[in-house]
């Protein structure tokens, strides 16, 4: 989940479904996935619940940064080639992708996602099993450790694998198993700044393609709701994020004489406050949420000398796709011509790289929502909308694309949120992943045309 991901640990409980949410998921009662199938899959989770805990724990005391997953990928492979699958490696850098043909007649290929890098962050968990790994993160030896659950999710899907490798003959059609690399972004600098990463560089590679994924389903460890608990929505679910930088030019000159100069200081603050307006004074709020921040700001190096420039990083992160680039118009003036108020300049730029809004379609949603809620007993609930990205959404934008939270707040300590260095998660909510993804797949293959 990126840059700081959403803080889920107080999410409500059950917040009151939408009509036309709950229209939806009542018109779409008729799963395939049959009674038998769930217990069987509620078997086969907790079969392999005991190697879920020593993958994700082996794992987290061997996290790699984004791009450089060697040892997890060469894990993975080992694992996906003892059951049996057709194996490809080095997708997107250092993804990894496992392909399992069912035994019954089907048409259909479904892909399941787990997302494998870690972060740089020094874990202060004291686990028996924590992170006390050294990376290199842009040309720096840093602290690194699994602060975001994808210890988790690779281990979860390591289980469906295995699962659904037992059932091979009851299977019809092919599934994909996903292993991808750099969800967080990057952690060495590229050759030209539009050099994919994550998705984008499996996607590039064809991971969707031969054969030709027709859904993808995909989820989230995070300290609420409740383990147990799965939360989804049908629509946008998590924001979409663009990262910004704004250069104010000024003219440099002693700090005890302004009037000399020009104070980029002074603009970048009053561009700072202005900034803040577009989401409170300018953009309809009460239908779709935008978040603007400022997350960095330099410039100068000693109290009594006024700068040339400042140089400002910032996110915007929307949820729908037209007011996101109604937004960067507005970031782009407001720098602007604030700046050129003051008698600077202002340079904005986007980076190439942006994450578009994670939505789960209604269509697809018809037949998940009602299979997640049979797969927990009942316990798949609404939850608000997620501020944080996941470039899930760009599996999203070529195929088909259901992504859901799995909650598992931990069981002896305060939850504490994604990205931090005390994060941890309840190990008990694994199999509920690996049944709901498993039975995800299976109702999908099984679905009429």
């Amino acid at each position: 989940m990126k840059n700081g991901a959403a803080r889920l640990a107080h999410l409500p409980g059950l917040t009151a479904v939408s009509a036309a949410t709950a229209l939806l998921c009542g018109a779409a009662s008729a799963q395939t996935i049959t009674t038998t199938q769930l217990q069987d899959l509620d078997q086969r989770a907790s079969a392999v619940q005991a190697k879920m805990v020593a993958w994700r724990r082996d794992i987290h005391q061997h996290p790699e940064l984004s791009g450089q997953e060697v040892r997890t990928a060469k894990l993975v492979a080992e694992h996906l080639r003892k059951l049996g699958m057709e194996v490809r490696t080095g997708i997107g850098g250092t993804g990894v992708v496992g392909l399992l043909k069912g035994g019954l007649p089907g048409d259909k290929v479904v892909a399941l996602r787990a997302d494998m890098d870690a972060l740089p962050v020094k874990e202060n968990t004291g686990l028996p099993f924590a992170s006390a790994a050294i990376g290199r993160n842009f040309d720096k030896d840093t602290p690194v450790m699994h602060a975001c659950g994808h210890d988790g999710h690779i281990a979860i899907l390591m289980g469906v694998a295995e699962m659904l490798a037992g059932m091979r003959a009851q299977i019809p059609g092919t599934m994909k198993f996903i292993f991808q690399p750099a969800e967080e972004g990057r952690s060495e600098h590229p050759k030209h700044e539009e050099e994919p990463f994550g998705a984008k560089a499996m996607i590039a590679e064809g991971v969707l393609d031969n054969p030709k994924v027709d859904a993808i389903y995909g989820l989230h460890l995070a300290p609420g709701p409740a383990t147990g608990s799965i939360g989804y929505r049908v629509g946008p679910m998590m924001a979409g994020a663009d990262g910004f930088s704004i250069k104010v030019t000024g003219r440099q000159t002693h700090g005890s004489r302004p009037w000399d100069g020009v104070d980029p200081i002074t603009a970048s603050a009053q561009i700072i406050n202005g900034l803040n307006t577009i989401v409170s004074r300018q953009l309809n709020i009460t239908a779709v949420p935008t978040v603007v921040s400022i997350g960095a700001i330099n410039g100068g190096n000693r109290e009594n000398i006024i700068p040339d420039t400042v140089d400002m990083l910032g996110t915007l992160r929307t949820f729908d796709n037209k007011l996101r680039e109604d937004a960067k118009k507005r970031i782009t003036h407001t720098a602007t011509t604030i700046a050129d108020a003051s008698g600077a300049k202002a340079e904005v730029k986007f980076s190439a790289v942006s994450y578009p809004p994670t939505e789960n379609p209604a269509e697809l949603s018809k037949t998940a929502v009602p299979v997640l809620q049979a797969a927990t007993g009942g316990k798949a609930i609404q939850i608000p909308l997620v501020s944080g990205s996941e470039d899930f959404s760009d599996f999203q934008l070529k195929v088909p694309g259901f992504f859901f939270i799995l909650g598992a707040p931990p069981k002896d300590r305060a939850p504490a949120p994604n990205h931090s260095p005390m994060f941890d998660f309840d190990e008990d909510a694994m199999p509920v992943g690996a049944k709901a993804l498993a039975a995800l797949a299976l109702d999908r293959l099984a679905q009429p045309n």
